[in-house]
């Protein structure tokens, strides 16, 4: 059935004031120090997300659920997923988003159950999506529509306004919503069909954050720091070794550079990287005669990022990302199908640090270099520092000695820790007088990939093992 976009509008403010609020998720919002993230009690919140960017697309209710459940099981609360791939985009069960690719028309049909010829949609598709994530503790960050659909016009500056406004009418009951504009494309083109969907979303559907997600190697803040509806910032840090960026300012691999800018950004907003390089993809991401990223590396980047002072990571798998499946030709050298992708080692990984940081007080953490002594390393030997009032963590990639500069957090004597990005496991150092300067020495031998955070805790504290909750 096709409506236009005024009885569109009618219907669904209706339809929108009738149905339940998600009850498993609270709202998100920035914290009061503008560095991080918070559920809207007060409650610290970690980004820990997955790219499934083609989840509406491809995958069905069955599938759907398998993926959830394996993503709540290894702690990750965020999944990044297009709203619109292309102009004629269908999901898994043949309904379409746009009517005859017409962005300024969403195929929306009456009803949404499934036994009824005509009723369940792509949009009620991805409403029982969020649902379910929800169930999960789960939050979607919607990317309204790729960048390449802006491109190619389906989404442009007549009707760009009308399509966020449907988008924030349709979901914004939704809890667990969180907007991203853009998709790998950067915003000094069509800028201002992204200023117009960035306000609208704001103006109808003010309760939910907003973002940014530029095209590799660029940072949201480029473009709309200073825009009143861009909540936090976002960068796409890519796929490249350091060989391989050619880009201005060239970062390679050093992804904690973008979180160090942008962190120091007026005004403040929180940052996080939204894309590293996937685990299981080629470095260079085109060619698949170059070696493959592995579970070490999606470890730095995300420790990287972290300790720099971003709000939490997104992590991203080859062939989950593109929901590849058996028999397709894939992109990328995709050499698995997802749900073997879903079980790379570094997926079960990344909740180690999570959970270490919220082993801590969170909110009041700041990036702090000063802790490293002498001279610090360069690409994999660099040695990055974070801490709170009364607790220190140092973060080495390649298990290297390196010496600390004691003092700078509370307590006349320090609990020191190794704890094991791997693993999640934690082992007693000692104590130790908190002044002048100390070596330490990771366990095992120096090793690309024998990574290892030191936890300085403030002795007085008696905080329990890192990684664990109270």
């Amino acid at each position: 059935m096709k409506i236009t976009l005024c009885s569109l509008a009618a219907a669904l403010l209706l339809a929108v004031s009738q149905r339940p609020v998600s009850a498993r998720v609270l709202p998100l919002q920035v914290s009061d120090n503008g560095h991080y993230l918070e559920t809207s009690d007060g409650a610290p919140f970690f980004w820990l997300g997955d790219t499934g960017w083609l989840l509406f697309e491809k995958l069905d209710r069955a599938d759907t659920e398998k993926y959830l459940d394996d993503r709540h099981r290894k702690g990750f609360n965020v999944i990044q997923v297009m709203v619109i791939h292309s102009a004629g985009e269908k999901n898994a069960y043949g309904a379409p988003a746009l009517i005859e690719g017409d962005g300024a028309h969403p195929a929306v049909t009456p009803g949404n159950r499934m036994d009824a010829a005509g009723e369940y949609d792509y949009w009620d598709h991805v409403e029982w999506v969020l649902d379910q994530a929800a169930e999960r503790g789960i939050y979607l960050g919607l990317v309204a529509c790729w960048g390449s659909v802006v491109d190619k016009g389906v989404v442009n500056r007549t009707n760009a306004a009308a399509y966020a406004r449907f988008l924030a009418e349709q979901f914004r009951n939704k809890t667990n919503v969180i907007w991203i504009l853009g998709g790998d494309t950067r915003g000094d083109k069509n800028t201002e069909v992204w200023r117009a969907m960035g306000s609208t979303l704001k103006q109808f559907d003010p309760q939910h954050l907003i973002t940014y997600h530029p095209f590799g190697r660029t940072q949201s803040s480029l473009w709309f720091h200073n825009e009143p509806w861009l909540d936090f910032n976002m960068f796409q840090s890519g796929h490249r070794r350091y060989d391989q960026d050619d880009s201005p300012g060239a970062k390679g691999e050093d992804n904690w550079r973008y979180v160090r800018e942008d962190y120091a950004r007026s005004p403040v907003k929180p940052v996080l990287d939204g894309e590293p390089s996937y685990e299981n993809i080629p470095q260079g991401l085109h060619d698949p005669k170059q070696p493959y990223w592995t579970a070490n590396d999606v470890r730095r980047y995300a420790w990287w990022s972290v300790f720099a002072g971003a709000c939490g990571h997104t992590y991203g798998e080859n062939a989950v990302m593109q929901m590849h499946k058996p028999g397709e030709k894939g992109g990328y050298g995709v050499r698995t199908t997802w749900q073997e992708g879903m079980q790379a080692p570094g997926s079960g990984q990344m909740q180690y640090v999570k959970k270490l940081m919220l082993s801590r007080p969170y909110l009041e953490r700041i990036p702090e270099q000063s802790l490293v002594a002498g001279t610090n390393g360069t690409r994999y030997d660099y040695v990055i520092a974070t801490r709170g009032r009364n607790y220190a963590f140092l973060y080495t990639w390649s298990g290297k000695p390196f010496r600390v500069n004691m003092g700078i957090i509370s307590g006349d004597s320090v609990r020191a820790w190794w704890y094991d990005p791997r693993t999640g496991h934690a082992r007693t150092i000692g104590v130790f007088k908190n002044q002048g300067t100390r070596d330490f020495n990771p366990p095992g031998e120096p090793a690309p990939g024998n990574d290892w955070v030191l936890v300085l805790d403030d002795a007085a504290e008696r905080f329990g093992t890192p990684g664990a909750r109270k």
